[in-house]
């Protein structure tokens, strides 16, 4: 057995996992980590950028494009205490990586060392990172890591994916550990498949689905984990189902099949959310049914359950029963469920009416945002921008969401035609998440292009991920959605708390006038491509040249901040008021 340092055993063993990319930044606490890195630098290439939170937001887009798992690399104190946003970001979207911390030496805790989490515990950061990751392991001596490791990425990869910790304290890095290679291979277990629905929950949800007049299928960010995106698609065509998605679904059935209603809830469109609260069944597939994709669980907006009857299956049996009470639950994973419908249901072939019905709901949504999406305005209106970006991609283009205002356009109006082609941050909603996530997103799929949508205030938070991507040279769009303010909120303060009570949420300058950044100044600084697009007869090409350009771009992109979006749903926020919809509402 040969001996190795603690950071060598973390090094081989995510080189034997195949993992291809280390994403961080530097830090004392590190260095016995990243030597290891050195010696392994042709079989793991190691990404270093600028901000903590930049590399969690990275692997996890990686994990969103590949559905492999990559690492990223902390220091201790506030290097790591800059990743619970990303690991947040990850877990509550089920995206999985493994987060490596580093922590002071075993031998000076609770005697108050530079950067020691120490005050209520010894070396406690594992505590900072509980509630965001879905373990957290702290092996104290080197020969502890192989199975800590080993536990690591069995978790990560099992049941519901999400990230996992290991915080290793300085010395463990740099001690030695004999480590059986041979033994560690061949213990690892084949993956095994995704577990079964019950038999007798298969047989009911088939009854259920038989005997509707009105059913909906609505498919979640589990069909796109459990790679069941052709299971879904077949089945809603063998019964003639038309599919919602929640946003977090979005891509999990191309958005131009003649069965594809949309998204659903709070941004969704017209006609999934009047074909979800009109079913008399739903088969909802690997959703959680949060509050902004259910229009806050208030009756009749999005949902009405009951009288509609829920057939609800998921990995996660305290996501079944937790918002909906369903009649037919079903544990299992979403593709094998699928599978088992597809193999227990009979045919159907004849809806005409409800078909019929959801058609008229799509003509009228679509032809109330045809103006918008052709618009010459100035500022540029948001539907036009999201018109011309679909226009300049390629069907496997991948758009990269940020959190803002921007995004309530992209759920809604955005035509996702490939799965894993719209990634987001969605039950975290951390700000960031678009900026950096479009590098990881890029180096897991090197031949797609990838375009981040990011606010001017999310972009303002973490500019540094152009100079990152400039000094590895990963070829990603910026288009800065540049509203002049954090504007999400804006809407909402005025919304809620009157006309004129404004604060902290338009950028201003000492004047008190708007105020904007030149964005592609700070992107030309950097090294990168700058561009600012005013007008709408401008956008296409600039967008054509900029996915084209084989190297980082930022367009600053001026866009009309007093649009609102057409909403055929609701939020609540208690005890405030919920907007009524703006659109179609009580009239399907």
């Amino acid at each position: 057995m040969p001996e190795m340092k603690g950071g060598e055993i973390i090094a081989e063993h995510l080189v034997r996992e195949r993992v291809p990319y280390v994403f961080g930044l530097c830090g004392h606490g590190i260095l016995g980590f990243l030597d290891a890195l050195y010696d392994r630098q042709d079989r793991i290439r190691t990404v270093g950028v600028h901000h903590e939170s930049l590399a969690g937001f990275m692997a996890d887009a990686y994990y969103r494009v590949t559905h492999q798992p990559v690492a990223t690399f902390t220091s201790c104190g506030p290097g790591s205490a800059n990743l619970p946003v990303a690991a947040a970001s990850a877990l509550m979207d089920s995206s999985a990586f493994l987060a490596v911390t580093g922590n002071v030496p075993t031998s000076q805790w609770n005697r108050g060392p530079f950067q020691e989490s120490g005050r209520h515990f010894q070396g406690d950061f594992v505590n900072a990172m509980r509630p965001y990751v879905k373990r957290s392991f702290q092996p104290t001596r080197a020969d502890m890591l192989p199975l800590a490791l080993r536990q690591a990425f069995g978790l990560l990869r099992g049941g519901r994916p999400g990230p996992v910790h290991i915080d290793v304290p300085l010395n463990v890095f740099v001690e030695t550990a004999d480590w059986d290679l041979a033994a560690e291979e061949s213990s690892s277990p084949p993956r095994p498949a995704g577990p079964a629905g019950a038999r007798e929950a298969i047989r009911a949800a088939t009854a259920l689905l038989a005997s509707a007049q009105r059913p909906v299928i609505v498919a979640g960010h589990g069909v796109e984990l459990a790679e069941a995106e052709r299971e879904l698609v077949a089945l809603a065509e063998e019964l003639q189902i038309p599919v919602a998605t929640s946003p977090l679904g979005k891509g999990v059935i191309d958005m131009r099949h003649h069965l594809s209603l949309g998204t659903t809830g709070r941004n969704g469109t017209y006609m999934a959310n009047a074909a979800t609260r009109n079913a008399d069944v739903l088969l909802a597939v690997g959703t959680r049914f949060d509050d902004r994709a259910t229009s806050a669980w208030i009756p009749g907006y999005t949902y009405s359950i009951p009288p509609t009857r829920l057939i609800h299956v998921d990995i996660d049996a305290s996501e079944l029963g937790r918002n909906y009470r369903p009649e037919v639950p079903i544990l299992g994973d979403a593709r094998t469920v699928l599978q088992q419908l597809r193999e227990a249901a009979s045919p159907v072939f004849d809806r005409p009416e409800w078909l019929e019905r959801i058609g008229s709901w799509r003509e009228r949504w679509e032809d109330a945002l045809a103006p918008q999406r052709a618009s010459d305005a100035v500022p540029i209106h948001p539907e036009r921008v999201v018109t011309e970006l679909r226009r300049a991609l390629p069907e496997d283009g991948i758009v990269v969401a940020d959190v803002g205002v921007h995004h309530n356009w992209l759920v809604s109006d955005f035509c996702a035609q490939k799965h894993r082609s719209v990634l987001q941050s969605w039950g975290f909603a951390a700000m960031g998440f678009g900026v950096a996530g479009a590098l990881g997103a890029k180096l897991g799929a090197p031949q797609r292009p990838v375009v981040t949508v990011c606010g001017d205030g999310g972009f303002l938070m973490f500019p540094s991920a152009v100079a990152t991507a400039v000094e590895y040279r990963i070829p990603v769009v910026w288009l800065v959605w540049n509203n002049l303010g954090y504007v999400s909120i804006l809407d909402q303060q005025l919304g809620y708390f009157g006309a004129g009570r404004e604060l902290v949420t338009s950028f201003r300058d000492g004047g008190g006038r708007l105020f904007s950044p030149d964005y592609a100044a700070m992107a030309r600084a950097m090294g990168a491509e700058g561009r600012t697009v005013e007008r709408p007869t401008d956008l296409a090409e600039q967008l054509d040249w900029a996915i084209h350009a084989e190297r980082p771009v930022v367009l600053d992109v001026r866009v009309d901040r007093d649009a609102k979006p057409l909403a055929a749903g609701t939020w609540e926020l208690p005890p405030l008021p919920h907007p009524q919809p703006t659109f179609g509402w009580q009239e399907d």
